[in-house]
């Protein structure tokens, strides 16, 4: 099992502030996972689009798309903060 986060306006459009699921053997990435989430259809297509502006971490680490996930990691998704 894997526990997803998610904040800002992926919480806000998803409708959803997190979620445990099974982790699938065919995903090992933060990428494929981000893909197949994405498979679930709008908003999830929406807000987990290749080549959106999309930050990511795993256990509290911010990583990148090509970083391994296994079960019982923890990992949240959150759009880049600016300030100003």
């Amino acid at each position: 099992m894997i526990k997803i986060f998610y904040f800002a306006r992926i919480k806000e459009n998803l409708g959803l502030g997190q979620e445990v699921i099974p982790l699938p053997a065919s995903i090992t990435t933060v990428g494929a996972l981000t893909q197949w989430l994405g498979e679930r259809g709008v908003p999830w297509q929406t807000e987990l689009a290749a080549g959106k502006a999309l930050r990511v971490a795993v256990n509290q680490s911010m990583v990148s798309l090509s970083a391994v996930i296994q079960d019982g990691d923890e990992i949240a998704y959150f759009p880049p903060v600016t300030g100003g």
